[in-house]
């Protein structure tokens, strides 16, 4: 069995890619996408529908409601998942979406997290008064992490306090002793690479596509049925299509928003791959293809 992941910016192309990749090498797919996981959400996922997705097995799609939490962790166990199955059924796994932040956690793990008490957060609110002190107290009992960050990283900072009073350990030998575990390595990264006026393009279309297939119909069925809480209700293309249902702008303005608002999306996700993955293979879509088939 072989492992790879597939990443790039959204509506570059990678879902389909990948899903025409699966076809070739007997592959099922775990996506990488912050809101195909939830079911209902459909149209402003731009998830591959069933007659797209051709036969081949998807992980992380329609997983759970749009009320119910989900964190990095709830990822980690999909993955498992598919490649418990992948395993079994003699397959390879692709994994493939544009929240590569998920990717990354995987890759270098994450840190037990700490409970914080309500008598320790009111313990730390008292320290951070005075953020200069509690500062120089770090540097008197843990050095080696105040030499890390500044006197002013209130964050930082405040992390130190919650480690300290919940542990009864400095950081330093709490992150010595609590080492970040990864479920994954040695994984092959693909990133496929888009012009940025050929992406901003297909981003204009595909929003052009989902308001024509019912992208407001979609979002007013979830507001009635969820309302505006989850959080996931506040992600591109759902926001803007609110502020059309409440009458603050109109369709041609709806477009222009879900257009810009990915755009800016894209650049981020583009960013944040290059800066994190220094290893991936950055090849235009015909050249990746035949680089990622080359490996199977």
């Amino acid at each position: 069995m072989k492992e790879i992941a597939l990443l790039g910016a959204t509506a570059s192309g990678k879902t389909g890619l990948a899903i025409e990749i699966a076809k070739e090498v007997d592959a099922n797919i775990l996506s990488l996408d912050s809101l195909s996981i939830y079911k209902e959400v459909d149209i402003v996922s731009a998830k591959p529908t069933l007659e797209e997705r051709d036969g081949i097995k998807h992980f992380g799609i329609d997983e759970l409601y749009l009320d119910e939490s989900f964190s990095v962790v709830t990822f980690f166990d999909m993955y498992k998942k598919a490649k418990e199955i992948s395993l079994k059924e003699g397959k390879h796994l692709i994994i493939v979406g544009g929240t590569s932040f998920y990717l990354k956690s995987m890759i270098e793990g994450l840190s037990v997290k700490l409970l914080v008490s309500d008598a320790t957060k009111v313990k730390i609110a008292k320290e951070l008064l005075d953020l200069d002190l509690a500062y120089l107290k770090i540097k008197e009992l843990d050095f080696k992490y105040a030499d890390k960050i500044s006197a002013s990283d209130s964050y930082r900072i405040e992390k130190w306090y919650e480690i300290y009073y919940e542990s009864g350990k400095i950081a330093t030998e709490y992150f010595a002793q609590n080492e970040k575990k990864a479920v994954i390595s040695d994984i092959p990264i693909f990133d496929i690479s888009v012009q940025r006026e050929e992406l901003r393009e297909k981003i204009s279309k595909r929003t052009t596509l989902m308001i024509k297939n019912g992208l407001i119909d979609e979002i007013f069925y979830l507001e009635k049925k969820y309302s505006r809480t989850p959080s996931p209700m506040g992600a591109i293309g759902i926001k803007e299509t609110l502020a059309y249902l409440d009458g603050k702008i109109d369709k041609k303005k709806l477009h222009e928003l879900i257009t810009i608002h990915t755009g800016q999306l894209a650049k981020r996700q583009e960013t944040f791959n290059k800066s994190q993955f220094t290893d991936r293979i950055k090849l235009l879509k015909d050249d990746l293809r035949k680089k990622i088939k080359s490996i199977f």
